[in-house]
């Protein structure tokens, strides 16, 4: 579905039907794919929404991008769906506009549910935002100037990817979906301005520090055992840190992508959900 947002619309997916809703917020360099996996393991009753957040897939939307910006999306995801509150899971940087969301909105939120992301992060290495971002994030920025001749060769480099140690259907239909342009120079539909001023305002900005200052509910954090390029260190090395603000449950042999995209890390959230 199609939802007005300012300066535009978002594609919205929606998985399911019932009186439940989960929204669901992808990753910096996502879509709405991504959640493929966890609404084919919800039960019946249970309405899944996932957008395409502002400068993804097919919401090629202009900025204000920013934690803030992506929450007010949000609520008017759920307001024209007609939800007055929502179980609300975040991955990665959706699990940044979620903590965001609870705190402006805490009573659009009924649950709160984070998957690798969500408390912040430290500044990463570089002198600049560009190479901040790089260290992040690494090949997923990287590959949003990159051209493809055509999907088998967007596979295959997302095959060669240390992450990606589980392949299936899912993992292929999200990654056909980011693709746009004519062979032979297919690209990514991710906003790489979007990236940037996204990265930017996690590390810099006001209101995720302010979200996790207030943290108006107590989220699971489910994190996962390895990082971004499959191997430690993890996105969250310190679970015992969080331990204060937040619950942590770590789902072992999973990293970064497996958590959401693997056949274990869905589950997981799935069941999560679920409980």
């Amino acid at each position: 579905m199609r939802v007005p947002v300012a300066g535009g619309e978002l594609t919205v997916g929606v998985w399911g039907d019932g009186p439940r809703t989960v929204l669901a917020l992808h990753g910096i360099t996502a879509n709405h794919l991504a959640w493929q996996p966890v609404a084919d393991r919800l039960p019946p009753g249970v309405r899944l929404v996932a957008p395409d957040l502002r400068g993804r897939g097919d919401s090629p939307l202009p900025g204000p991008y920013g934690m803030a910006a992506h929450a007010a999306d949000a609520v008017a995801v759920l307001d024209a769906l007609e939800a007055a509150t929502a179980t609300v899971v975040g991955h990665s940087m959706g699990g940044f506009v979620a903590l965001v969301l609870a705190d402006r909105h805490p009573e659009r939120v009924d649950r709160l549910l984070l998957v690798d992301g969500g408390p912040p992060l430290p500044m990463p290495p570089g002198d600049t935002a560009d190479e901040r971002v790089a260290a992040v994030i690494g090949p997923a920025a990287a590959r949003l100037a990159m051209t493809f001749a055509d999907v088998t060769e967007h596979r295959d480099f997302w095959r060669r990817h240390p992450a990606f140690t589980e392949w299936n259907t899912d993992i292929e239909s999200y990654l056909d979906y980011d693709l746009t342009g004519q062979p032979p120079r297919l690209h990514s539909k991710v906003s790489a301005e979007a990236v940037r001023a996204d990265s930017i305002d996690t590390f810099a900005g006001p209101a995720l520090a302010d979200a996790w200052r207030r943290l108006r509910h107590r989220p699971l954090l489910l994190r996962a055992e390895y990082g971004m390029l499959g191997a430690l260190p993890a996105l969250y090395p310190d679970p015992a840190a969080l331990a204060d603000r937040l619950t942590v449950r770590t789902v072992d042999g999973t990293n970064h992508y497996t958590i959401l995209l693997g056949e274990r890390g869905a589950a997981a959230v799935a069941d999560s959900l679920r409980s």
